[in-house]
């Protein structure tokens, strides 16, 4: 790749921000890009951001944490895991790709329900291209056919990769069958693939081909993000995320949407020498109602010690450090529904 600047304005090597929204805005500035106006980057360089969509369980998460190559997005057999927008980063020598792993469209029955479908439509609209999960050892349903008929009437329609995600899970005939019935989906649905591809997040399969398909289609510009950095999700919340996808195993299918965390307080225990660093998180694990606070401690607190125990290794993991995690868990009255409640909580 060249190191040669573009300096023509409509040559692919500029990017002007005019039609920038304020959240690419806000990661050009964090790039230390100047703005508005043009910013120069080397010749042939694409960057851009890009989401994966799909029923629950449809593989969206893992992927992500795949093509990253880091844990940036908790993974749950619970539908509606994923809670927050959160970006994982892809740099190479001749692109930047920006991942956006965002919350399931479903039919929402609360106001942080609605308020996720919001961030959903939001997201769509903005990214470049879209790759839409569609498991091998699922058949393709209505479920499938109304995320895609609802990208299909979005204003500005992002390029669709179709993604025969979970191959490891299948045999080979299964897999074509399943190719097939993605390729009959344009007809059906009026709508177009760039490309179709099989791909196993769990061992690696075609992975990498899933990321170079998705920078192929993102538009001429500048790196969104500094090298090396692979998500800006803050610290806390990826801890916070950590305890929470600890908390999700093993409950009802009515709790998961009750639980939320929040890090009270996370620091450096002052008393420890340079070389022995222990960091001290403080978090609180909230429900809805009394009787799910019982549920989530467990008898004796065994249950809450297990998810103390699990999310710590991860932070442990993530800090470099030795991690002392203090857990409680509070009630706050049917929190979903209430609009100061969900604020605090940062919905």
């Amino acid at each position: 790749m060249s190191d040669e600047l573009a300096t023509e304005q409509v040559d692919p090597g500029q990017v002007d921000t005019e039609g920038l929204d304020a959240a690419e805005l806000a990661l050009l500035k964090s790039a230390g890009a100047p703005a508005p106006g043009p910013i120069p980057f080397p010749q042939g360089f694409r960057s851009g951001f890009a989401c994966f969509v799909g029923r629950p369980n449809a593989g969206k998460s893992t992927l992500t944490n795949a093509i990253v190559g880091e844990k940036i997005a908790i993974t749950s057999s619970k539908p509606q895991t994923t809670r927050r927008i959160i970006r994982g980063v892809v740099s190479r020598p001749d692109a930047q790709l920006v991942l956006v792993d965002t919350p399931g469209l479903h039919r929402p029955r609360t106001l942080l329900g609605e308020r996720l479908n919001d961030l959903v439509y939001e997201t769509w609209s903005s990214v470049d291209v879209i790759g839409v999960c569609l498991p091998c050892s699922q058949r393709i349903g209505p479920g499938d056919e109304y995320l895609l008929s609802e990208i299909a009437k979005l204003p500005k329609r992002p390029k669709l990769v179709a993604l025969a995600t979970k191959t490891d899970l299948v045999g080979p005939e299964r897999i074509a069958q399943h190719l097939m019935k993605i390729a009959s989906l344009e007809e059906k649905l009026g709508i177009r693939w760039e490309t179709v591809i099989p791909v196993s997040a769990l061992t690696g399969d075609q992975v990498d081909i899933v990321v170079s398909e998705l920078m192929e289609h993102l538009p001429p510009g500048p790196p969104l993000y500094p090298e090396g950095e692979v998500t800006d999700e803050p610290t806390e919340t990826r801890i916070a995320e950590f305890i929470r996808e600890a908390a999700l195993e093993g409950v009802s299918e009515e709790l998961p949407h009750s639980i939320a965390v929040v890090i009270d307080e996370m620091v450096l225990r002052a008393d420890r020498p340079k070389d022995k660093p222990l960091m001290d998180v403080f978090a609180s694990i909230v429900v809805e109602r009394e009787s799910q606070k019982g549920i989530i401690i467990g008898h004796r607190g065994e249950r809450l010690k297990r998810v103390g125990q699990e999310a710590r290794l991860q932070a442990r993991e993530l800090l470099g450090m030795p991690v002392h995690l203090s857990l409680h868990v509070k009630v706050l009255q049917d929190w979903q529904r209430d609009p100061k409640h969900l604020n605090r909580l940062g919905f």
